[in-house]
């Protein structure tokens, strides 16, 4: 019977979280936004991880927006040094190289939320007790 989270899960998951500190707190380029880190996948020989980021902004953006473009390669030049950081961190004999992307899937989430808004409306799925007794077309 396999085991439930696997060794390589563990250590995307403890990256993830080391990741998320190292970034906030010692990356000290202002072309740098507020930065997430969505996820963490550690290939099966430590020998790579690919990091999804996202941005905290006003507007919708993509890959090809400039804040974007400017902070996955402010990442990616720091990765050597975050690299090291979470070495040191984890006490792992192997740390894989670090591979920033952007990570769309929030805007995409977002789109498809307004998108069923448009198409059902604002009114609840399911009606409740209250909204049975407040109706009088439900009591007649």
């Amino acid at each position: 019977m396999p085991r439930e989270f696997s060794r390589i899960d563990r250590i995307g998951d403890q990256m993830q979280r080391e990741l998320a500190q190292l970034i906030q707190r010692e990356v000290k380029d202002p072309r740098l936004g507020m930065v997430t880190v969505n996820a963490v996948k550690v290939s099966r020989d430590l020998g790579y991880a690919d990091i999804y980021v996202s941005l905290l902004s006003t507007e919708e953006l993509t890959a090809e927006s400039p804040e974007v473009k400017d902070s996955i390669s402010v990442l990616n030049k720091a990765a050597g040094f975050l690299r090291g950081q979470v070495g040191r961190a984890m006490k792992l004999r192997v740390i894989p190289q670090l591979r920033f992307h952007f990570d769309a899937l929030q805007g995409y989430s977002r789109r498809m939320d307004s998108l069923i808004r448009e198409a059902v409306g604002d009114k609840p799925a399911v009606k409740t007790e209250d909204d049975n007794q407040s109706d009088p077309e439900s009591n007649a």
